[in-house]
């Protein structure tokens, strides 16, 4: 059987390190490659949402892997989420947007489910899909989502600490009133294993590992 190649799309450049170790532990035998393009987020933060014309590039890069060899196609970013599931209708190959595993996992592991993010602009989006993905499993569910206001310009400016402090204050609120809580950015997973096992009563899902256990599983 031939080796298969998968093929990242990243908008940040740190975003490669973390899921090149991922994919070295979860998918050993795959090729991978990666795309970068920090403009797609970047445009989406100025224009305070996923524009048409930003859309129309992640369907572009989804072409651009598909032609470079790509068997399996996976955005590593949730905010473009939407443009994602657009490539994914028009792609010869399976693309996947980054949080639809952990969503998945997330309607499967509880009725309320509590969505963190530090962006509006990422909040939407996995709100939308963990309710879309409750309707296509055929259950109901309470979302209380929670915007970590300042955290994200606090990591920004290179005050991680801030970041952490406002994530962590906003999980452990958040842990008293849902069964579960998602990410909404990958970036938030660092500040989980912080908490101490009291904070954590809840489990937390982030989704780089989740997405790269349902990649093992579809690549085999």
């Amino acid at each position: 059987m031939s080796q298969k190649t998968l093929g990242l799309i990243h908008t940040s450049a740190t975003l490669v390190p973390v899921f090149d170790e991922l994919c070295k532990k979860y998918l050993p035998g795959v090729k991978v490659f990666n795309i970068v393009d920090d403009s797609l987020i970047k445009n989406t933060i100025a224009c305070g949402e996923l524009t048409p014309q930003t859309s129309k590039r992640v369907v572009d890069y989804a072409g651009s892997a598909e032609d470079a060899g790509a068997d399996y196609i996976m955005f590593t970013c949730s905010s473009i989420g939407p443009a994602v599931e657009t490539a994914a209708t028009l792609s010869g190959v399976p693309v996947l947007r980054v949080d639809q595993p952990m969503a998945d996992q997330a309607v499967a592991t509880g009725k309320r489910i509590g969505v963190v993010a530090t962006l509006s602009t990422t909040l939407e989006p996995t709100c939308d899909l963990v309710k879309r993905r409750a309707i296509a499993a055929g259950k109901e569910i309470e979302l209380i989502s929670k915007l970590c206001e300042g955290a994200f310009e606090a990591l920004m400016s290179g005050d991680a600490q801030t970041h952490d402090d406002i994530v962590a204050a906003a999980l452990k609120q958040l842990s008293n009133e849902v069964d579960v809580i998602l990410l909404a950015q990958a970036s938030m997973a660092r500040v989980v294993n912080s908490l101490s096992d009291a904070d954590k009563k809840v489990p937390i899902l982030a989704s780089p590992p989740l997405a790269m256990e349902y990649l093992a599983s579809v690549l085999k």
